[in-house]
């Protein structure tokens, strides 16, 4: 397409038709070979062009995400520019897309570098990174191609947490418990003589071999917590005003309050009441308690993509799940407002051999009525309003 050139060839070809001058006719071969050349030599140039971009696929919040471009020229001419322009997420902070012009001789290859700082937990995509060239006279008008976008996750913030009280009627586990009522026979602290009653299979033959008398383990109490944390993330519990905000508190609290719980060396699950942009049916996959780092990774990445939804209410939710818990869970259920059916469904868990813990997210009204009415349920509710609030989980265990 030869574009705002073809004005100038329209009134060069009619002189050269009716005055049969040569020097328009030479013109007018010159402006149609240079545009033939230079369309020829755009389109060969962008075939010859290769570009890759390398990004990390995750990242916590506050890091800066390095990108890597490698753009290379494989063909035998050379590009004598080339534009590049990869696209960058708005919400990271109105960061300004990545614009390069370069030129490229015959095999010749360059890399560029840049970063963005990962201010805000979600799903970005990275590019489409778009190659442009032309001419060197600009008669052929650029031509481009792009190269596809990239992903990057970015969890949620985490609060270092210490002193979670956390409810639990498991008896076994690896958590050390200061009410000696059940005993890990895993974790030996000492030995004592023996006393009348003891099991014999306290006895610690080997101790009673060298001392001459019957010696007993003692062992340390413990507890279990198997905890489901239950993220309500339907629009219509959280007050207008400070919705966003609230939510994603109620997201910094669950991701703060499952790291606590594995790095416990518990179980921790998470079922999340919002939308997850990459499922097929739009909703977030729920996590049955786990133990272990790479399931806190997998939960993270949950809270990382879900947002705000209008769906199925947080008690039906419950309902749905509770039976497949098992005895002894603990249900810690994150909320902006707290409906009679959600606090009938607490109860129901209790009565079943769970536990549940209300944590009041954000701008609540009527946090003293809500507290009151969750507790004639036997439900403790606590309310964070802000993040500073959860100083109450940060003390010395």
């Amino acid at each position: 397409m030869i574009g705002p050139y073809l004005y100038l060839l329209i009134p060069l070809a009619l002189v050269a038709a009716f005055m049969s001058d040569d020097f328009a006719l030479t013109l007018i071969y010159l402006l149609v070979g240079a545009f033939s050349l230079g369309s020829w030599w755009s389109n060969r140039s962008l075939k010859q062009i290769e570009a890759s971009r390398e990004v990390d696929s995750h990242a916590f919040l506050g890091e800066t995400v390095k990108i890597k471009l490698k753009v290379r020229n494989n063909g035998l001419f050379p590009a004598p520019w080339v534009g590049l322009h990869d696209s960058l997420p708005l919400a990271l902070g109105g960061i300004q897309p990545f614009q390069r012009v370069a030129g490229f001789g015959v095999r010749e290859d360059a890399h560029f570098e840049y970063g963005i700082e990962a201010r805000k937990r979600g799903y970005y995509s990275i590019g489409p990174l778009t190659i442009s060239t032309g001419d060197l006279f600009g008669l052929a008008g650029r031509v481009q191609k792009e190269v596809p976008q990239q992903f990057i996750t970015v969890y949620p913030k985490i609060v270092p947490l210490s002193n979670v009280k956390i409810p639990s009627r498991s008896p076994q586990g690896t958590m050390r418990h200061h009410q000696p009522l059940f005993e890990d026979p895993t974790r030996v602290f000492g030995k004592r003589g023996y006393v009348a009653g003891d099991s014999l299979r306290r006895v610690d033959w080997k101790s009673t071999a060298i001392t001459g008398q019957l010696q007993v383990k003692l062992f340390e109490p413990s507890i279990s917590l198997e905890t489901m944390i239950y993220l309500n993330l339907n629009a219509e519990d959280y007050n207008f005003h400070g919705r966003i905000d609230s939510t994603e508190l109620g997201i910094v609290i669950a991701a703060s309050l499952a790291s606590w719980v594995i790095e416990k060396r518990q179980s921790a699950g998470i079922k999340i009441n919002g939308r997850d942009p990459l499922a097929s049916d739009g909703l977030p996959q729920s996590l049955p308690p786990r133990k272990g780092k790479g399931h806190l990774m997998r939960i993270l990445e949950s809270l990382a993509r879900v947002e705000m939804t209008h769906e199925t209410p947080l008690a039906t939710l419950i309902q749905r799940e509770r039976y497949l818990l098992p005895w002894g869970t603990t249900l810690l259920v994150i909320t902006g407002q707290v409906q009679d059916e959600l606090l009938n469904e607490l109860y129901l868990a209790r009565r079943a051999g769970q536990n549940a813990l209300l944590i009041l997210a954000g701008k609540v009204s009527y946090v003293k009525e809500i507290q009151t009415k969750a507790a004639f349920f036997g439900v403790p509710a606590i309310a964070i309003s802000k993040e500073s609030d959860l100083d109450v989980w940060r003390g010395q265990a």
